[in-house]
């Protein structure tokens, strides 16, 4: 028996161990995985990069934890981006389980903000939470209208009219785009509710599985760009000179699906070595 009949015959659970050796032991490896930028990307960089100080853009904070470690890395970079061309930023969340979410992630990007850019980001002039709504197709559309119609408040119960950075800010004609980052069927009404029907700019950041069906809006126009799962965090990350989680999570996924790719090689090799020997592989 030569050594691809043996990887045939290899129990799996070598193969389990194998792979989470290499997952921990790339982990814990410093180098840098080369990320080749995408334009879709490339765009959503572009127009944060473009954004003058006091320009106001809407995140969209708009998926469950089992997506956080997608959309979470996107979240970071997109919003320390733009507060650092000293831009505004409109949060809110229209998932259900969002909103925990949301909050920490703002108060951390403010920490960072203050840390690392020596910026001292308030909230209420420079950001802004509004917190979770359910029902998000009207929500979407009556923001178009007015957002004090789905948020006569904030997050923190203050009313809207009594913070700053909304005192300027009826509708999506002061927005200057929403970026939305989504796992589920709420990206599909930030491109039906806000952009088609009020016309305002949407960016996207998705899960990797998701990102496929979102191509043809970027081709027809209907968004600015798009990042997909890991790798769109982490070309976004690139372009920020800034790398994190995102890009520290690359070096682990392509490690891994080398690992997982020879044994698919090896293992198809022994089948049908052994195939020719009239034998057979369990």
């Amino acid at each position: 028996m030569n050594m691809f009949e043996r990887l045939g015959k290899l129990d799996r659970r070598w193969i389990f161990l194998l792979l989470a050796v290499v997952c921990v032991a790339t982990l814990l490896t410093e180098f840098r995985m080369p990320v080749r930028v995408s334009r879709e990307v490339r765009s959503i960089y572009e127009f944060v990069d473009s954004l003058k100080a006091g320009d106001v853009i809407h995140v969209g904070i708009d998926y469950d934890p089992n997506a956080l470690a997608e959309l979470h890395p996107m979240a970071y970079a997109v919003m320390e981006h733009a507060l650092k061309k000293d831009a505004k930023i409109v949060l809110t969340t229209l998932s259900q389980n969002g909103a925990g979410m949301a909050e920490q992630l703002m108060l951390d990007i403010i920490d960072t903000m203050k840390v690392q850019h020596k910026k001292d980001i308030k909230y209420g002039r420079d950001i802004v939470f509004l917190g979770y709504k359910p029902y998000y197709s009207i929500v979407i559309l009556s923001m178009g209208e007015n957002y004090r119609i789905p948020f006569p408040s904030d997050y923190y119960n203050t009313i809207l009219d009594s913070i700053p950075i909304m005192q300027s800010i009826q509708n999506y004609d002061q927005i200057k785009a929403v970026i939305e980052l989504g796992s589920g069927n709420i990206i599909d009404a930030w491109i039906a509710d806000a952009n088609a029907r009020y016309g305002v700019k949407v960016a996207l950041g998705v899960t990797g599985v998701m990102a496929a069906d979102y191509y043809p809006y970027l081709r027809s126009g209907q968004i600015i760009g798009l990042m997909g799962g890991m790798l769109g965090a982490a070309e976004y990350e690139q372009l920020f000179q800034k790398p994190g989680t995102a890009s520290e999570a690359m070096r682990v996924q392509v490690s891994a699906h080398v690992v997982i790719i020879l044994f698919i090689i090896f293992g198809n090799i022994g089948f049908f070595i052994s195939r020719r020997k009239g034998g057979s592989v369990v």
